[in-house]
């Protein structure tokens, strides 16, 4: 469920590094590009390793495996978010977080599993940022851990 609170900025800054912290994280090995294939090509080509399928009203677009050097190569990390009690405003924080630290611009695809706390995300972003990426969600996650309710 959304959840509508008014709070300062402290008070998000304080909440979301407890849901970065309650989160269950997973980071994917390799690299992922967006394939893309015209709506007429819909079922027959979508992979079934893609983590995710969207469309506009031209293209599917899907997020699927690759090492092809010649596109785009993304690292992809995901979050559920089973027993966070409220995480309104993750994607935005997360988001600015990774642009002011890292330089990055992020996308991020959503999804929903109700069995697993509603909203899910997978994020991207360039493969040659892995490591700096990892760090700075570790350094999150250990921030939150130390927040005392």
């Amino acid at each position: 469920m959304v959840h509508i609170s008014h709070e300062t900025l402290e008070q998000i800054e304080k909440r979301l590094l407890k849901v970065i912290a309650q989160s269950e994280i997973k980071i994917y090995e390799g690299t992922y590009v967006f394939d893309e294939f015209p709506l007429s090509n819909f079922p027959a080509n979508v992979d079934q390793n893609a983590l995710a399928l969207v469309r506009d009203s031209e293209v599917w677009s899907q997020l699927v495996p690759s090492i092809d050097k010649s596109k785009e190569l993304f690292v992809i990390f995901s979050f559920h978010f089973d027993g966070c009690s409220d995480n309104s405003g993750f994607v935005g924080w997360l988001a600015n977080h990774l642009k002011r630290n890292l330089g990055t611009g992020v996308f991020v695809t959503c999804g929903q599993n109700t069995n697993r706390g509603g909203i899910f995300d997978y994020w991207g972003c360039p493969a040659e940022l892995y490591e700096d990426v990892t760090k700075e969600l570790e350094e999150l996650i250990s921030k939150g851990k130390l927040i005392q309710e």
